[in-house]
Formats: C-alpha cells, structure tokens, sequence
C-alpha cells in the first residue's frame, strides 16, 4: 500500500537564498578603516552581528585596527625605542607609536567584545540558555557530562 498522493496546497516552497544587505562604511572612515571594514563586515552581518544601528560602533573597530595596523608598521621602520642621554646616563624611551599601538590594541580588545569577536566572545554568543545549575552540578558530582 503506497498511501494518499501528496497535495500541492500543503507544500511549502523553499525559501531560497536569503542574502542579507552589508551596510556601506561610514563616509566618516579613512581609506584604512574602510579597507578593514570590506574585509569584515561580510561575517558579522553573515552572524547577525552588524545591523545598521550598530555601523558607528563597527566603524570605531574597524578604525582601531586601522591604527594598529599602521602603528605596528611605524615600529617596523623606526623600532620601539630612542635612546636619550639623561643626567643618570643613557636610557632607552618608548616612541609614541608603541603607546599608540597599545591604545588602539586595547580599543580592539574592547570592541571586538561587543561583536563577538574572539573565541571566548563567540563562545559566549552562542551560549543563549543558562542551564541548569543543578543539573549539572549533579553530572560533574556523578562524573558524566
């Protein structure tokens, strides 16, 4: 026995290719920021991440790491110290760029935060749901997982 034909009318169509807009990069950006913004904004809209409303936060990270990326290359040419001759002797200072890099560095490390950007961060957006406490308390007491 083969059982009843389908009907059409209850046959939902594919839905298809759902492609989702990337936002333009701010005019505000300089042409490095913009470079990093074509380079990313794919995959943070591709994770649903980058909404419109979020392209100004975006764009600052995308500027930190422009900056770091140019600070890095100003160390690459003049090296991350000078030395000076001071009253107690010869003493090796930071140049500007390496106190630069650091603050665009960090400014990275603070943004990419927000957009999930590390492993601990995506690990962190995935976790939708707070478990169960006592759940799992009681597998890591019993030994299972």
């Amino acid at each position: 026995m083969k059982g009843a034909k389908p009907k059409l009318d209850n046959v939902l169509p594919m839905k298809g290719d759902i492609r989702r807009t990337i936002p333009e990069a701010p005019d505000f950006m300089s042409s490095e920021g913009r470079e990093v913004w074509e380079r990313l904004a794919s995959i943070q809209v591709s994770k649903e991440r980058l909404e419109p409303q979020h392209a100004d936060m975006f764009a600052a990270y995308c500027e930190a790491v422009a900056d770091f990326i140019r600070f890095t290359g100003d160390i690459a040419m003049i090296g991350s110290y000078f030395s000076v001759k001071t009253r107690n002797g010869d003493q090796e200072k930071k140049r500007a760029a390496w106190g630069q890099r650091q603050d665009a560095l960090a400014t990275m490390r603070q943004l990419s935060a927000v957009f999930g950007m590390s492993p601990i961060d995506e690990a962190r957006f995935r976790n939708v749901g707070q478990g169960d406490l006592f759940n799992d308390l009681m597998k890591q007491l019993n030994g299972s997982d």
